[in-house]
């Protein structure tokens, strides 16, 4: 009865697209599709499926040398979006080290997200600083935040711990729509300079490609080793129970100011790249609806798991792409396709072996 009513309102939601012989014929085909699935899960399901023998380390390798390969592959259009790929990526494994491994429900990361950005645009254009170095200050700015937010935080859980760092990410969001002597407003910053290499500026979408994957792929070695770790275990052991985890001799304080801080971090890192890549910052760019978006990205994907991270950023920021031509459906296609997620698959579509 359940899956008849899930049937009948995704038809019901692409009446004012499709019309009312539209939505009929969608139901009818979901239904004989699921018909057809219930059948053929009858039929083979007391047979043994075979296991399909599947090297990670070669399929990894070859997707790495594939990403190498792609801006000779692909048109500028498609490398810029690669590049967004990689930034989301980032960001979204900063989110997973706190929600993911944590267990701490985090709805302000757009705040981390937007003090990197804007941290890396000030001290390039009124201070005057190269990239490099601005990078190094962005960075220790986004840790001390992600490391002062961490106070607030410690004696709150669940829905009381959203609250808190949801009004985070808005008060960063209107001091920077606010503060016009430093931030400019809603004007934004603008003459954002490039990274330079040797004498050599990355302006360039290719060479500017290699420069945010080379960071993307450092940043999920790392954060895939520090899983591993005795660090990455005690994270592990806070998210499943944090009174279990205490009474085992967990310190929970010092590992969720880690927490916080290591995930702030990559989130800085993301938004140095962003303002560096797009020459321009404006406050619209780190919404309350942006954290929602890289949330999305790590429950796709998988909660812990850094390849479900990597798959999930791919596929949300990708399918809108794809579906361009289909502007009134895109967001119908992608908000049912979440809620079948939800249904059929809920730890993701790679989830965590722990």
């Amino acid at each position: 009865m359940k899956k008849l009513i899930f049937m009948f309102w995704c038809a019901l939601l692409t009446l004012p697209f499709m019309g009312i012989r539209g939505a009929a014929y969608l139901f009818f085909g979901i239904a004989v599709s699921y018909g057809f699935y219930v059948a053929l899960a009858n039929m083979f399901g007391k047979i043994k499926k075979p296991d399909l023998p599947v090297n990670m380390k070669l399929l990894s390798t070859a997707l790495i040398i594939f990403s190498f390969a792609l801006p000779f592959l692909v048109r500028d259009y498609y490398t810029d979006v690669a590049i967004l790929v990689c930034i989301y990526i980032l960001l979204a494994l900063g989110v997973n080290i706190v929600i993911g491994f944590t267990g701490l429900l985090h709805l302000g990361f757009a705040a981390f997200y937007g003090i990197g950005a804007y941290s890396n645009a000030l001290l390039t254009t009124a201070l005057g600083l190269d990239f490099w170095s601005a990078l190094i200050l962005t960075l220790i700015l986004s840790s001390l935040a992600g490391f002062l937010l961490a106070f607030p935080s410690l004696r709150l859980r669940g829905d009381y711990l959203a609250i808190v760092t949801l009004g985070f990410g808005e008060i960063i969001r209107l001091v920077l729509n606010n503060w016009d002597s430093v931030t400019r407003g809603p004007n934004g910053i603008s003459n954002i300079p490039s990274p330079v290499i040797l004498g050599f500026e990355i302006s360039s979408l290719k060479y500017y490609y290699y420069l945010v994957l080379l960071f993307m792929l450092s940043a999920a070695f790392i954060v895939k080793r520090v899983q591993r770790s005795r660090t990455g275990r005690a994270w592990l052991a806070i998210r499943e129970d944090e009174t279990a985890a205490e009474a085992m001799g967990i310190n929970t304080r010092k590992y969720k100011f880690m927490a916080l801080t290591f995930g702030a971090f990559w989130a800085g890192l993301a938004g140095a790249l962003f303002a560096s890549k797009m020459h321009f910052v404006s406050p619209e760019s780190f919404t309350f609806m942006e954290s929602v978006f890289v949330v999305c990205m790590i429950i796709l994907g998988g909660l812990g798991s850094v390849p479900g991270v990597i798959f999930g950023s791919l596929i949300l920021v990708l399918l809108p792409e794809l579906l361009r031509d289909f502007q009134l459906y895109r967001m119908l296609a992608l908000g049912a396709g979440l809620v079948l997620m939800m249904i059929f698959r809920p730890d993701g579509l790679i989830r965590s072996r722990q």
